[in-house]
C-alpha cells in the first residue's frame, strides 16, 4: 500500500445509520473525518440513506465501503429487528458502485476497534493498571440492547485475528438469592435465561421489579431509561440497588467470558457501559469479575478497560476492510 485509501465507513443500526469517510494509512493507521448520523426511519432504505450522505458529502464517495451491521451477516439477505431496511450483500458493490467492500457484525466491528484503538483510549476498570498485552486473547463484551460479546487474538508478529461470537446468549448464572429471584422471575416469562437477558439496557427493568417484589414494594410502571437516570442519578434507592446489582452481574459474567476464551485482558465497550462508567468503577464490578474460586488470583491478574473511542463501530469497519482488502492487519 503505497498511500493512504479512503473509504465509506457505516454502523447501522436500528434507529441510526452513521456514515463517516475513512483514512486508511500505510501501516494501518485509521482516522475518521466527521460523523453524519442518520435517522433509518427518514430514508426508506439503505441505498435512499447512502444517496442521502453523497450529496451531502458533494455528489462523490470513495469507490470502497465498509459496513457494520446490527444482526447475522451470513446471509444473501440482511434483515434489521428494529428498522425496515434491506440489505443484500451480493449486490451491494453493483448497487453503490463500490467494487471493494466487505460487512461485518456489528459487535465483531468492535473488536476490530478494540484492537486497533491506542491506549489513551481506554478507561481502566479492574486488575492491573496497565495495557492491555500484546500478545493473546483480549476478551470484547457490550450491554446494550443485547450483549455483544467477541474476542480478538493479538500475535507475538503484532498481527491480530477477531473472532465472533455469540456468548451473550450462554445461560446466565446467580450467585446469591438476589440473583436468584432474579432468574426465577425471568424464567416465568423465557424457558431459558441468557446472560443478556440480565446484562443489558433494558434488562435493569427486570432487575428493578425483582427487588420490588422481593421488598413487597408496588412500583410504577417505568421504562428501562428512567431507571436508569433515577438509578445512576440517586434520586430513587430503589433503582439505585437495581443499578449496582447490575454492576455485579456485568463482573460475573465477564469473567465467566474471560474464562472461557483464555483472556489475557478484558474490555466493556457500548454506549452503556460508557455511560454508567463512573457507577460502574466504584460498584462491585471488579470484586465479582476475580471471585472465580480457584482462579480468582489469575482473574485479579487481568486488566479491564473500557474503551472510550467516540464511533468504534466505524473504526471497526474501517479496520475490517484494511485487513481484508489492503492487508493491513497490525493491531
Amino acid at each position: 500500500m503505497s498511500g493512504s485509501r479512503n473509504i465509506v465507513a457505516i454502523d447501522i443500526g436500528g434507529t441510526h445509520a452513521r456514515f463517516a469517510i475513512a483514512s486508511i494509512e500505510p501501516g494501518g493507521a485509521i482516522t475518521l473525518d466527521e460523523t453524519v448520523t442518520l435517522q433509518t426511519e427518514d430514508h426508506a432504505s439503505f441505498e435512499t440513506a447512502w444517496e442521502h450522505y453523497r450529496e451531502r458529502m458533494g455528489g462523490s464517495l470513495p469507490n470502497g465501503v465498509a459496513m457494520a451491521v446490527a444482526g447475522p451477516i451470513d446471509a444473501d439477505i440482511i434483515r434489521f429487528t428494529n428498522n425496515p431496511w434491506i440489505i443484500r450483500p451480493p449486490m451491494i458493490e453493483n448497487k453503490l458502485a463500490c467494487p471493494h467492500s466487505v460487512i461485518v457484525n456489528d459487535f465483531e466491528a468492535v473488536a476490530h476497534a478494540t484492537a486497533r484503538a491506542p491506549a489513551g483510549e481506554f478507561l481502566h476498570l479492574a486488575g492491573p493498571d496497565t495495557a492491555l498485552p500484546q500478545c493473546g486473547a483480549i476478551s470484547v463484551l457490550g450491554p446494550g440492547t443485547g450483549l455483544g460479546v467477541a474476542y480478538f487474538h493479538r500475535h507475538s508478529d503484532g498481527t491480530y485475528r477477531v473472532q465472533a461470537t455469540e456468548g451473550g446468549h450462554g445461560d446466565f448464572a446467580p450467585v446469591d438469592a438476589i440473583e436468584d429471584a432474579i432468574l426465577a422471575r425471568l424464567r416465568k416469562r423465557h424457558t431459558r435465561v441468557s446472560n443478556e437477558r440480565v446484562v443489558s439496557g433494558p434488562a435493569i427493568a427486570d432487575i428493578y421489579a425483582a427487588l420490588a417484589a422481593m421488598e413487597g414494594r408496588a412500583v410504577k410502571e417505568q421504562s428501562d431509561v428512567e431507571i436508569w437516570t433515577a438509578g445512576t442519578s440517586g434520586k430513587d434507592s430503589l433503582a439505585s440497588a437495581a443499578v449496582d446489582r447490575f454492576c455485579l452481574a456485568l463482573g460475573s459474567v465477564a469473567g465467566d467470558i474471560a474464562l472461557v476464551q483464555g483472556a489475557k485482558g478484558v474490555v466493556i465497550a457500548g454506549g452503556l457501559g460508557y455511560r454508567i462508567r463512573e457507577t460502574l468503577a466504584g460498584s462491585g464490578f471488579a470484586s465479582r469479575f476475580a471471585a472465580k474460586g480457584r482462579f480468582s488470583g489469575l482473574m485479579a491478574s487481568l486488566p479491564v478497560k473500557l474503551i472510550i473511542h467516540p464511533q468504534p463501530g466505524l473504526l471497526g469497519a474501517a479496520a475490517a476492510f484494511a485487513q481484508k482488502h489492503l492487508g493491513e492487519n497490525r493491531a
